[in-house]
This record gives C-alpha cells, structure tokens and sequence, in this order.
C-alpha cells in the first residue's frame, strides 16, 4: 500500500480543442483522491499529435480545468517535450534484449496481420529474434511481448486477464523514430512518480499493455483504476449528438464550477445515498472503493437539479457578478447603477427561481429592460381597451399608495380586485403584459416591489393608457 503522502496522480488529456466532459470527470476524480489522500495532482498534455496539439487547444483544456477549480501541482508537463527520454527507453530495452528493430515493410506487416487474425493469435514480427538487417530499410522498435498470461489488478475492474496471445509485438518506436503512446505515458508516469491512475476504461487494454512495459522495464506498476465511460441518456456512448460535450460549453449553459463538480463526482461514484455535496464533503468522503463498474448515465435534469442547489448556497454578490457579466453587452438593458439598485434586492428571488444562470439571465430580463420596450404577441391579446382603463384606474391608486412591500402590494391588488367585482386574472394578465412585456418574472406583487415605484408608473404610462 503506498504512504498517503507519497501519492501522485494525473490528467492527461489529449488537445482536441476543448476539456471534454469525460475528461472533466476524470480529472475531478484524480484530483479528488490526490487531495483526499494528501499527495500531488500533475498535468501533463499528451500533444504528440501535432497537428492536434496547437496551443488554442492546449489553452482551451487549461482554461476549462481553471474554471472547474482543478488547479494541479507544478506545471504542466509536454510529452512531445519528452520524446527524447521516451527514445532512450526505447534503445534501453533494445539493449536487453526486451525490444527488437523491425524491418518489415507496411505491406508485411499486413500480411502478418491478416495471418495472425486467421491463426486466432497476435502479431509476431519474424524480427523479434534478430535477423540480417537489409540494406537502407527503415524500421520500428517493437516490445518482444511475452509468452505469458498478463494479469491487471484494477481498482475498479477487479482482476482482469489476457491471454498471451492477445497481445501484439508493440510498437514502441515509429520508422520515422517517434515514440508512440503507450511507451511515452509509461515512462512519462514513471518518471513523474505517478503512483495511482483513475482512467476511463477504454483504456483497459492499455493497461495490459503497459502492465507489460512496467515489468520489463523493473519498474513498479501504479495502481490502475479504469472507470466505465460516461453513457448518453439512451445508454449509449456519449457523443456529440447527447448535447453539449466540453466543460466550456457547460459554463455558457450556466452552470456553477460547484455544481458541475458535485454532479460529475456523483456520476460514476457513490457515498450512499447522498446526491448533494459541498466540496469539503467531497474530499472527506471520495474514496476508489466508491467508483462503480456499471456505466452511468448523462441526466440533465439531475445536473439542473444539483446545480439549483449549488446557486442557492452561492453568495449573492459573487452571483451578481456572475450575472452581470452575462448581461453585458446586451441590447435593450439598463446598466451600471441603475441595473444593480434593481438586481440586488431581487437575488434571493432569482436563486430560487433558476437552475442555472443562463436562467437566472431570463428571470432578470424584466427588471432591466429600458423603457420604452415592446410587448410580445401572445401576450397583447391581454391588453383589451377594458383592460387598459382598468390598468388606467389601477395606477392612481398605485400613485397614491406609500407601502411598496410585496405583501402590502399584494393586499392592494387583492383589494383592488374586489373593488372592480372582477377576477385577479383580469388585472394580474395585462399588468404582467406592460410591466415585463411577456418575460419570465415572479408574482405580481414581487414584481411590482423590485422595480419599485416610480419605475412601475413609468412603465403603466407607456402601454396602459385607454384610446
């Protein structure tokens, strides 16, 4: 068992532009261990793949981590920066007799290929045991995989086992002499000190392979720990056609860092069954005994859910900024002073009215529109010239009266209603129309509270006086 406090573990991503929401969990579940246990978390970006690998990307992955609040220890490591080290492994194992040059041409290996698929076995290069190199021929270094059984002890997975067979000669050395993955994060993890790996399991295979690596090289194995992908709400894999798939575009949605984490944690792990937690209560409870093998499933409506929770327990003034930024910019919209003496007193009601900020953008849209604005069609069928002397008549007692609290608000519509000998909704339905203009907003009497006095009158003399 490995001290706590020697424990490292790490996020390797591959540029693709964007933190995928995959790679999100399971950066969150290496970091949560890392921390829980008292070790390091490292980054390292597997950029290889050049053509993949530009610094936009890199950028868009080290952005997304930031905003998720997964800050790593040290900086982050190139593995392309490393290729040399990954060759020196390479001509090390050669020298032992462990790796071997192939010359065998694409086309050979091809053949060998389909002869090995037939025969119900892996590749085998005629190479692996030395042989007169041809003249002026590239050549690969390939892994001389072993004639025995490998045997994983995953974490999650439990013990996983492959036959001999099932495991080509890997290539560890490309002809034009670049390492390739699997060699590269062996010793990039080794060198790193990695001790434990919580990855997805579509890496399972490579952990066999690795494993193999590990043991020729007398290197100590880290523990493995391969987690079942993220499933679509159809059970399927997850892919574009699920939604939105980066970690930035989550954010755009509006969700809370928090609530984003609480959700990827609980998707895929388990504490019993709690669904909500603040991040102290994450790290006192995560643990690799707590990962399932069943894959979990993207549900939008518990990320709604968690995230509703986590703006509620948000502080307002980070909120509000959270808000404004979103609001900047917009058309239509009052601003500075003035939209901060209207969104102040209306936070609380917006947190309990939005699952997220995208929503919480919606329901503050009334609040802040300028004057004068227009009314949306589906609502305009409200404003009869009945209803519009009725607002008439309605504003001069509003005009007249002192108490703008909500409940008193609330008694003097009520009031005013029995007044008329009509039904609220003829005074609530087109005093909703002039005052928000058919936008998302709370009860009348709240309504009329927030925007206040005189910002109400102004908004009756725009729209309700009877031709």
């Amino acid at each position: 068992m490995q001290n706590r406090h020697q424990i490292i573990t790490r996020f390797a991503p591959s540029p693709t532009g964007f933190l995928h929401i995959g790679g999100a969990r399971t950066a969150l579940f290496n970091y949560l261990f890392a921390r829980q246990a008292g070790g390091q978390f490292k980054l390292r970006i597997e950029d290889t793949d050049r053509e993949r690998s530009t610094s936009e990307a890199v950028d868009a992955i080290l952005a997304g981590l930031r905003w998720l609040g997964l800050d790593w220890d040290g900086d982050a490591v190139s593995q392309h920066a490393r290729a040399d080290r990954h060759r020196e492994v390479a001509e090390e194992l050669v020298t032992q007799g462990k790796a071997f040059r192939c010359y065998c041409t694409p086309e050979e290996v091809e053949k060998l290929r389909e002869e090995a698929f037939a025969e119900g076995r892996a590749l085998r290069s005629p190479w692996r045991d030395g042989g007169t190199p041809p003249d002026d021929r590239r050549f690969t270094v390939r892994f001389r995989a072993p004639d025995s059984d490998i045997v994983l002890d995953d974490a999650v997975q439990g013990e996983v086992r492959w036959g001999a067979k099932e495991f080509d000669d890997l290539i560890l050395l490309r002809a034009d002499g670049n390492p390739t993955y699997n060699l590269a994060v062996v010793v990039d993890d080794h060198d790193m000190g990695v001790t434990h790996i919580i990855r997805g399991d579509d890496h399972l295979v490579n952990g066999g392979r690795q494993a193999q690596l590990y043991d020729a090289l007398g290197w100590d194995r880290p523990v493995f720990a391969h987690i079942p992908l993220i499933h679509g709400p159809d059970g399927k894999k997850l892919s574009k056609r699920h939604g939105a798939l980066g970690a930035d575009a989550y954010r755009e949605m509006g969700y809370l860092p928090e609530g984003l984490r609480n959700y990827l944690a609980r998707l895929g792990w388990s504490h019993g069954d709690q669904e909500l937690f603040s991040d102290a209560e994450l790290l006192a409870a995560f643990s690799l005994e707590g990962l399932n093998k069943a894959p979990a499933r993207l549900d939008f409506d518990k990320m709604a859910f968690v995230n509703h929770h986590h703006i509620r327990q948000a502080d307002n003034t980070r909120l509000l900024a959270l808000l404004t930024e979103r609001l900047e910019g917009r058309k239509g919209l009052v601003e500075g002073g003035i939209a901060n003496a209207r969104l102040i007193p209306a936070m609380d009601m917006l947190k309990e009215r939005s699952k997220t900020l995208a929503e919480m953008e919606s329901q503050a849209y009334f609040l802040l529109r300028e004057r004068p604005f227009g009314i949306d069609d589906a609502v305009r069928k409200h404003l009869s010239p009945d209803a519009l002397a009725l607002l008439s008549r309605l504003r001069g007692v509003l005009a007249a009266h002192n108490d703008w609290t909500s409940d008193a608000l609330g008694n003097l519509l009520k009031a005013f209603a029995q007044d008329e000998s009509v039904g609220f909704g003829k005074i609530g339905q087109p005093l909703r129309a002039v005052l928000t203009g058919g936008a998302p907003a709370p009860d009348m009497s709240l309504v009329l509270a927030l925007l206040g006095r005189e910002e109400t009158i102004a908004r009756l003399d725009d729209h309700a006086r009877p031709a």
